[in-house]
């Protein structure tokens, strides 16, 4: 009985391997929806902050007169767009549009005495327009707040007195500066309205204001803070239904910030009820502002390039300088990066995109997607199959009826969990796969003829290095066709277990180099077991660890890098237009080369195969990140590739030289 059950799990691994080849048939046409879509999607959106042009306007002797002018060099430079605040009375008294004054203020221009039992703001406004315009805007804001509001007048100028302290009055939101929505639009610019969620949630007149917009041919809201508006009164009103109702009604959709440490608490429900009306925008902050142009431009050419970004929001702001003994501002210098120094936007017309209104991807969906992404699942739980039969091989059918078990029960109940999971262990399985494979040819060549030239050790070492990569490559077409969803796309949801990709294969191949060559014996590991611990391997362990640390420190998006990275990084960018990774080319790809070519002779150089893993698991990962376009991604791979076999084929003209070097000379040291 046992001997048949192996027979089986043994003859299993050839119509595992057929399902896996039917897998990637049925991803084919789910890899074409994700590139059409990626597709779909070519202009950029340049936005200013316009409180920040106020705030540095405020330095000015002309406060106007800078604005006027720099509202034309920013839109001959490209930026198409300005950011509206919810304004507040300090923003009007900014403007100019309203002056404010306290009860005590007033006492004091009338010459009377001040009222013992009132604290009033009183506002007058500073023409006859800011009165029409403004009178209703903050009269209702107030009224809603049960703030009474009335008017009065001062020296024949009528204005409003607010029953609240002045200190209460300006940290009240209100809508947008109308007036100067007005004014921008027949500059030509496009506004998006910023919104916070402050203040309860009232349909009424979140209406009014969603027609206001619309008015003034608003497309796309950022919101401020930490959450939409209408969350904090979701569970009483459903309020982000309503609001995704005039949402949809009025043709507006949404701005995703990158790189929030925390999503905006209700984005990804609203998002959903607005049939993801979404592009994603990359913020460069008022310090950031200060960069060099070649920096700043750099950093919205590879956003828009490399990670789908549509919009671009550009901060500024005045700071005092002791050298220059003046308040300064950074906005020259973004002109700098947009123009002809930086020529940022010249690069990403280039790269194929257009200044314009920033628009959501058309998501692309073949009929049938859904049963080919089945297919695709049951390929890829073949290919986790496959993986376990190289390690446990009596498990190796239980693997994949449990595996089609437990994803068909965890699709009924959280499907993204099953896609994602499923993606993760492909993402694992194919590279290790690849790994094992590539270990045991080695093995087998070298027990088989141990003396071949060093033209056939090149060669053969070439010839495993070209087909490992392909192996593990075909984990690739799995992951895109699983996660090909326009939420990973904007990143309002993200692929997990990305430390555990870039760990388990390193750990699987270390294992099977181990036991395959039964270094590890029971009889070792307990005799290793035994071992009194010294300090010798206090400091391995600890070196280890660090080592291990820094690996993961570096995976992902937030590792740091060096100024000389930083150097070769821009380099590889300025050369290829796409940068391959350095872990790849410089460090696992060579590896392979070297290790295969030494392993062919000396059975020790197979340890060298643990390090050439990272390489294998690092290409499956950049398709793991889906915010990037997956051609690019491609590219990324190929090129790397090649860089790495041309670092590999140097690194074995190195250790020929050594080799030759060692040969000659270590009689003489042993004399």
């Amino acid at each position: 009985m046992r001997q048949k059950w192996q027979y089986w799990n043994t003859v299993s691994r050839k119509w595992l391997w057929i399902i896996v080849i039917i897998g990637l048939i049925a991803s084919i046409p789910v890899i074409y929806d994700r590139v059409t879509t990626e597709s779909s999607s070519k202009n950029v959106e340049l936005v200013f902050d316009y409180r920040d042009l106020v705030d540095i306007a405020a330095y000015q002797v002309h406060p106007q007169d800078f604005i006027d002018e720099k509202l034309t060099e920013l839109k001959n430079a490209g930026i198409s767009t300005m950011a509206m605040f919810e304004s507040t009375l300090d923003e009007f008294r900014k403007s100019r549009r309203i002056m404010i004054y306290s009860s005590l203020d007033v006492a004091n221009m009338s010459g009377e005495i001040l009222p013992e039992n009132e604290n009033y703001t009183y506002i007058l406004f500073t023409n006859e327009e800011n009165k029409e315009v403004l009178t209703p805007v903050i009269a209702d804001t107030f009224r809603r707040l049960d703030i009474p509001v009335r008017t009065w007048t001062h020296e024949g100028k009528e204005g409003l007195v607010i029953e609240t302290p002045v200190e209460n009055a300006n940290l009240k939101p209100m809508m947008p500066d109308p007036i100067t929505m007005s004014d921008l639009v027949d500059r030509g610019f496009s506004i998006m309205p910023r919104l916070g969620d402050s203040l309860p949630y009232d349909q009424q007149s979140v209406a009014q204001l969603m027609d206001t917009f619309e008015s003034f041919g608003v497309k796309r809201i950022l919101f401020e803070g930490d959450k939409v508006k209408g969350y904090n009164d979701n569970g009483e009103l459903r309020s982000l239904s309503s609001f995704a109702e005039l949402l949809n009604q009025h043709g507006i959709g949404l701005a995703a910030i990158e790189n929030l440490k925390v999503p905006q608490h209700g984005f990804s429900t609203l998002a959903y009820l607005t049939d993801y009306n979404v592009v994603r925008l990359i913020s460069l902050s008022e310090n950031d502002a200060n960069l060099s142009p070649k920096v700043i431009a750099d950093r919205f050419t590879l956003a828009t390039k490399d990670r789908n970004i549509r919009m671009i929001y550009l901060n500024a702001a005045p700071s005092r300088s002791a050298l220059q003994a003046a308040v300064t501002d950074p906005l020259d210098n973004l002109l700098d990066a947009l123009g002809e120094e930086g020529n940022a936007v010249e690069r990403m017309k280039e790269n194929g995109f257009t200044i314009g209104q920033a628009e959501p991807f058309k998501v692309h969906e073949t009929p049938g997607q859904k049963y080919f992404k089945a297919v695709v699942v049951v390929g890829s739980i073949a290919m986790i199959a496959l993986m376990v039969s190289y390690f446990i091989p009596f498990l190796t059918l239980p693997a994949f009826v449990l595996g089609i078990l437990g994803s068909g029960g965890l699709y009924v109940l959280r499907p993204s969990l099953m896609e994602q999971g499923v993606a993760l262990l492909v993402a694992i399985s194919a590279p290790t796969i690849a790994m094992v494979l590539a270990v045991r040819r080695i093995n087998a060549m070298q027990l088989r003829n141990p003396d071949l030239s060093v033209r056939d050790r090149v060669t053969q070492a070439l010839i495993l290095f070209v087909r490992t990569s392909l192996l593990s490559f075909l984990a690739v077409p799995f992951m895109i066709a699983l996660l090909n969803n326009i939420t990973y796309a904007l990143v309002i949801e993200q692929f997990r277990g990305v430390s555990l990709l870039h760990l388990a294969p390193i750990a699987l191949t270390a294992f099977y180099v181990l036991f395959y060559r039964k270094a590890l014996s029971m009889a070792f590991v307990r005799k290793l077991l035994n071992e009194p611990i010294t300090l010798l391997w206090i400091l391995a362990a600890g070196i280890i660890g660090m080592v291990g640390y820094y690996y993961l420190t570096r995976t992902g998006n937030s590792g740091s890098v060096t100024p000389l990275e930083m150097m070769v990084r821009t380099f590889l960018e300025d050369t290829f237009g796409v940068r391959p990774r350095n872990k790849e080319f410089l460090l696992g790809h060579p590896m392979f080369i070297l290790g295969a070519f030494i392993a062919l002779k000396y059975r020790n150089g197979i340890y060298l195969m643990i390090i050439a893993s990272i390489a294998q698991l690092s290409m499956v990962d950049t398709f793991a990140h889906i915010h990037t376009p997956a051609h690019l991604s491609l590219i990324r791979g190929v090129l790397g590739l090649g860089l790495g076999l041309i670092v590999g084929l140097i690194a074995i003209v190195v250790w020929q030289v050594l080799e030759g070097c060692w040969k000659k000379w270590s009689p003489l040291l042993r004399k």
